[in-house]
């Protein structure tokens, strides 16, 4: 019941299915009663409106899995401190699934993984079970396409990709997946479907490490990298606008393509150009935070001691989540150089930085109080003016108007 599961059940619940939300973890269903979950508009009030009627079940006893139709497993898919896959939580979940299964139920993975995920964790273990897979049981990937936070592109409004092991399996999954979005793209197989998640994910990647790329040969040459994003976007045909930043956060781009890669690695296939890409955003942090030094030396001033506000530290606007947050790594690099950071996020409380320090963000910042601010995330709705009070700036963003020195 988290960034996916979440909304997938308030869409299901919002058009007349009855949902059981089941989830390990007790706080997590104590947060959704009490509505203190980060939810765009439409599903903050689907969610109000579901606690109040039935058809709308929380709970943490797994065994109940045995009494729905249909099963959708939205477990995260992280990676872990190698890069490399952690499938705890995936296995975890299908080793339950597995157990309580029962003949009738049709059963939808949505969390992005290599490759054979579905036949090598689902289907072999119910044949295992002595499930028949297409007629006893169905099952289908069907990976998620939510991007939390954005209320243009809403779970309602965007196709799915639907790959069934038969096509029995696919037209059961389909009677789920299209009470959710407006159509299920089908697909021959679950590898189709997971691969195509990993391609969408890959495909982001790679251009977003174009797009850092291309502003440091702006910076290098003295030109705005947004200036020409905007000059290249006019053309109607042959280019899509990818933007710099500080780096990539949250759940899917910077694991994702590390699942292809791990699976690549063990058939010894090269993808050089993917690997590069990761490379290049693993890297951007670090070039955030040489960017930053060279600005304080610009202006005559070492790291070492320096005052340093970091705005912003949710990896994207607008919502409440720092995984993967390039602001967390940003902040160990400055603090390890010897610079005094802080951050303001009216969004984040508090973060819990790798080696175990809590900080708390500045309650009412002031520009004045700092050498510098370095602008990671600029959270929608908030007055950011307090900034230009500060001595030096540099923008991580590129975006923020009227613009300081880039990063």
């Amino acid at each position: 019941m988290g960034y996916v599961g979440l909304p997938t059940a308030l869409g299901l619940h919002a058009n007349g299915i009855s949902v059981l939300g089941i989830d390990h973890d007790p706080h997590r269903l104590e947060a959704i009663r009490n509505q203190n979950v980060d939810l765009i508009g439409p599903d903050r009030e689907r969610l109000a409106t579901a606690l109040g009627e039935s058809g709308f079940e929380l709970t943490t006893d797994v065994a109940r899995l045995a009494e729905a139709d249909a099963v959708m497993v939205c477990v995260p898919t992280p990676v872990d401190s190698r890069l490399l896959p952690d499938l705890g939580p995936l296995s975890d979940a299908c080793d339950k699934l597995v157990r309580y299964a029962r003949a009738g139920q049709t059963f939808i993975l949505t969390s992005t993984s290599f490759i054979g995920t579905t036949a090598t964790m689902l289907v072999g273990p119910l044949t295992d079970r002595g499930l028949t897979v297409g007629s006893d049981v169905f099952v289908a990937s069907s990976p998620e396409r939510i991007d939390p936070g954005n209320v243009r592109h809403t779970q309602q409004e965007t196709p799915r990709v639907l790959g069934g092991v038969t096509p029995r399996c696919t037209d059961m999954a389909a009677r789920v997946i299209e009470a959710l979005s407006p159509s299920a793209h089908r697909v021959g197989s679950p590898e189709v479907a997971e691969m195509t998640k990993l391609y969408e994910n890959t495909f982001r990647a790679v251009n977003i490490a174009l797009a850092n790329e291309f502003a440091d040969i702006c910076a290098d040459l003295t030109l705005d990298p947004m200036e020409v994003i905007d000059a290249a976007s006019t053309k109607p045909y042959g280019f899509m606008p990818f933007h710099p930043g500080p780096g990539v956060g949250g759940h899917c781009i910077p694991c994702d393509p590390h699942y292809l890669l791990w699976q690549l690695s063990e058939t010894r296939t090269g993808a050089p150009l993917v690997r590069q890409a990761m490379n290049a955003i693993a890297e951007r942090p670090r070039r955030v935070v040489e960017r930053v030094q060279g600005v304080l030396s610009d202006n005559g001033k070492g790291m070492a001691g320096s005052r340093i506000l970091v705005v912003g530290v949710s990896y994207k606007p607008g919502v409440r989540d720092v995984r993967s947050s390039p602001a967390l790594e940003i902040i160990e690099l400055l603090t390890r150089r010897g610079a005094k950071v802080g951050y303001y996020d009216p969004l984040i409380q508090r973060v819990a930085l790798a080696d175990g320090t809590v900080l708390e963000s500045i309650v009412e910042p002031a520009g004045s109080d700092w050498d510098a601010a370095l602008l990671h995330t600029v959270q929608p709705d908030h007055d950011y003016a307090w900034v230009h009070q500060c001595p030096m700036t540099v923008d991580a963003t590129y975006r923020f108007s009227p613009s300081p020195a880039p990063c």
